[in-house]
């Protein structure tokens, strides 16, 4: 007891006192208790909560990498809001912001362990920072479980990410265990038994040379020789540019002629009429004004419009209500009157766009629901327009796979496209030219496959630098995007470097973390 009571001593040292009340919540006087040798560094309760502590970290490091990768694909996961909700609302900035905070307070803990530990102070975390700990680790965990139900191909983004940030996360996880070598050097020296200093040392080395090993089995198609890297992809407008203009309008388009891009891309609707129209949606709600105009229409098929109604409809005040990318605040207000202004557009109006600028057409060809008079006949009906419209066919890159046989017979100059992987050999006894992809099924190998071949690859939907920088590491031809305006920017990929370059990054960096490992044992 007398030992006990002379380790206790009541001091007011602001970093310590500052540590502990931050940690513990005990800030009128701070009873500072040093863990004595040979003992655990805190309470066996404490003990067995540490590491959910440490799990809630893990688990909202992986949350909140998960968010930040899915970047690419926020205005998908706002639009699938905006279907089951009703109404439009950026949903994947609130889900990055909660993840952030998340991480932030739990780290903040677990620094504060460590650094309470680094000083020989025992643990006790205040209750309130337990239920916290609990609140964190079961909002990551589930919120985790309902993407992977709800977006399980974000695991597939998350895998191709690793490919350009695996080599700066080996840096970081190397600078997290020097960091780390603090508190078990302490410890291990600590302890009056071989077998607790192995239990601390122990893992803490084997965990060390996994990360200074690992770069022997990581692979990106961004770290090659100079001169092997190939041409940067073309860029395809996706709808046009709807970072700037409201989508699969004649604004949108000329935006993305504006801003260089080699092709456009939109989805062919045909309407009651038989006049084939751009629109991605099954209804008009999202993108036009129908709720205004025809109320008692709202979730009526849009291809049971003529195309007379459809004229009498608005396709871009939508765009400045709703703004569904933050880059729509910065238009200008000629831009933005503009926007206002932009109404449904014809699929020949957009094919002679094209046409006059020398560019590529991709597009989604809709069949028409039962009861509709063009529900047999839409691909003729397609093709009388695209014949009409003078586009040469060459520009015309055919992805629709119903009657291809017929279609390559009538127009043997488009290019026949194809939407998923196939052997090489059916695709050539197809007549495909090119694979029309999404993203998350990029792959260097069969990129490089099918080029031998002489069939090209594009890649959709491609809108952050980091993905195009990969896409055009692994020798994609072109790839459909968002955000031409930002990336006809990018002269080089992004983490771009020679095999030599990573040899000496990855061996200065195992060698000055063991020289400053070694230093903490020593003294």
């Amino acid at each position: 007891v007398v030992r006990q009571r002379l380790l206790q001593r009541y001091e007011h040292q602001p970093f310590v006192s500052c540590l502990a009340g931050f940690y513990t919540c005990q800030w009128k006087r701070y009873q500072r208790r040093r863990a004595e040798p040979g003992k655990c560094c805190c309470k066996m309760r404490e003990c067995m909560f540490f590491p959910l502590l440490v799990g809630a970290f893990f688990f909202s490091l992986v949350f909140l990498y998960m968010c930040g990768e899915a970047k690419n694909d926020y205005n998908n996961f706002d639009w699938y809001n905006y279907e089951t909700l009703g109404f439009w609302f950026l949903w994947s900035l609130v889900l990055l912001s909660v993840a952030a905070l998340l991480f932030t307070y739990i780290t903040l803990l677990l620094v504060l362990a460590l650094c309470l530990l680094a000083e020989g102070q025992q643990l006790y975390l205040h209750w309130s920072h337990k239920i916290g700990t609990l609140i964190v680790l079961s909002c990551s965990v589930t919120a985790l479980f309902v993407l992977s139900v709800l977006w399980g191909d974000q695991w597939k983004t998350v895998r191709l990410s690793l490919q350009i940030t695996a080599p700066y996360l080996h840096v970081g996880a190397i600078a997290i265990m020097v960091l780390l070598s603090w508190p078990v050097a302490f410890h291990a020296i600590r302890a009056d038994k071989k077998v607790i200093q192995v239990i601390i040392v122990g893992p803490y080395l084997a965990i060390l040379l996994f990360l200074f090993l690992i770069p022997l089995g990581m692979y990106s198609p961004c770290i090659r020789q100079m001169g092997t890297l190939g041409p940067k992809p073309d860029l395809i407008g996706h709808r046009g540019a709807p970072m700037l203009a409201p989508e699969n309008t004649k604004m949108s388009f000329q935006k993305t002629i504006e801003h260089g891009g080699a092709g456009l891309e939109t989805d062919v609707t045909i309407s009651y009429d038989g006049v084939p129209f751009l629109m991605h949606d099954k209804t008009l709600r999202r993108t036009t004004n129908i709720k205004e105009v025809y109320p008692n229409d709202v979730t009526k098929n849009a291809a049971f419009f003529s195309w007379d109604t459809l004229q009498k409809l608005n396709a871009g005040k939508w765009f400045l209500k709703d703004k569904p990318f933050l880059s729509i605040r910065l238009l200008s207000k000629a831009d933005q009157s503009w926007a206002m202004n932009q109404t449904i557009y014809k699929l020949s109006d957009f094919l002679r766009l094209a046409e006059s600028h020398n560019k590529y057409v991709i597009f989604d060809l809709y069949r028409p629901p039962d009861n509709h008079p063009y529900r047999d006949s839409w691909v003729n009906r397609t093709l009388e327009v695209i014949f009409e419209s003078g586009i040469r066919p060459h520009l015309v890159l055919w992805l629709e796979n119903s009657m291809r046989s017929f279609v390559h017979s009538v127009a043997p100059g488009f290019q026949q496209t194809r939407g998923r992987k196939a052997p090489v050999e059916d695709l050539l006894m197809s007549n495909i030219v090119k694979l029309n992809l999404a993203y998350n099924e990029m792959s260097s190998e069969d990129i490089r496959k099918y080029a031998e071949a002489n069939i090209t690859t594009n890649f959709y939907v491609i809108s952050e630098p980091w993905l195009f920088s990969l896409a055009w590491c692994s020798g994609a031809h072109s790839v459909t995007t968002n955000a031409v305006h930002i990336l006809k920017n990018l002269n080089q990929p992004l983490f771009l470097m020679t095999p030599k370059q990573y040899n000496i990054m990855w061996i200065l960096t195992d060698l000055t973390s063991m020289l400053l490992i070694s230093l903490i044992f020593t003294l």
